[in-house]
């Protein structure tokens, strides 16, 4: 049995684990894998290179990732995944800088991300209630009172425009618990390695090419453990 199944049911099984430092949110699973090292070389290769190839058909043409920031444990692949979460949640093991969309069958398509620095550290179980495509980004007013500089960016002043430099990036699936927004995100970023370190203020950061990918998987109010 997995850390991530062992966890599941012992520690959040009566889903009572909140969210921790919502006041101060706001963005900027064991597994045995088939990865890299299983697969042929050029093959696989070719396969990374489509992946994180340019999108130049999306509303603001996203470039090619460039490969060379990111480690290649942290690469888009499909693992084996033992879990007792449902089939179409998100677990995110922060101690590994891995997210995993549960598949059937044991198992996972699993990511590679960023995550919040100390003192932004959140864990809990929620909810997926929206998704957005090119979101607009608003910083919360914690982060505004820490850096005044982003009132521009205030929900009075109506966020800061979609674009590939808008801290959410191409995509953003927006986290509640009990019906509350709390403030944090799974997001994407231009800013390629910053995955697999905790650079963000607590959100969630994929690659682009990685957060459109699991934006097409993710369904209506998906269920999200953070471990």
């Amino acid at each position: 049995m997995t850390k991530t199944s062992l966890i599941s049911r012992r520690v959040f099984s009566a889903g009572a684990v909140s969210l921790l430092g919502l006041s101060v949110a706001g963005c900027s699973g064991q597994a045995s894998t088939s990865g890299t090292e299983n697969k042929p070389s050029a093959a696989w290769a070719r396969e990374v290179v489509q992946m994180y190839g340019p999108r130049p058909n999306e509303r603001f043409p996203i470039p090619a990732v460039n490969l060379k920031e990111v480690d290649a444990q942290f690469y888009r692949q499909e693992v084996d995944f033992e879990t007792d979460e449902p089939v179409g949640s998100i677990i995110v093991n922060t101690e590994t800088f891995f997210a995993y969309f549960v598949m059937p069958a044991g198992r996972a398509m699993r990511y590679g991300v960023g995550l919040g620095r100390a003192g932004f550290a959140w864990s809990g179980r929620a909810n997926i209630a929206w998704k957005r495509k090119w979101p607009t980004w608003t910083p919360p007013t914690e982060m505004i009172a820490r850096q005044p500089e982003l009132e521009e960016y205030s929900a009075a002043n109506g966020g800061m425009e979609p674009g590939l430099h808008n801290p959410l990036g191409a995509r953003a699936l927006y986290i509640f618990r009990n019906g509350k927004d709390t403030l944090y995100r799974l997001h994407g970023t231009l800013e390629a390695f910053s995955i697999g370190k905790a650079v963000s203020s607590g959100c969630v950061r994929f690659l682009n090419q990685d957060i459109m990918d699991l934006y097409e998987r993710v369904g209506r109010n998906a269920r999200i453990l953070v471990i």
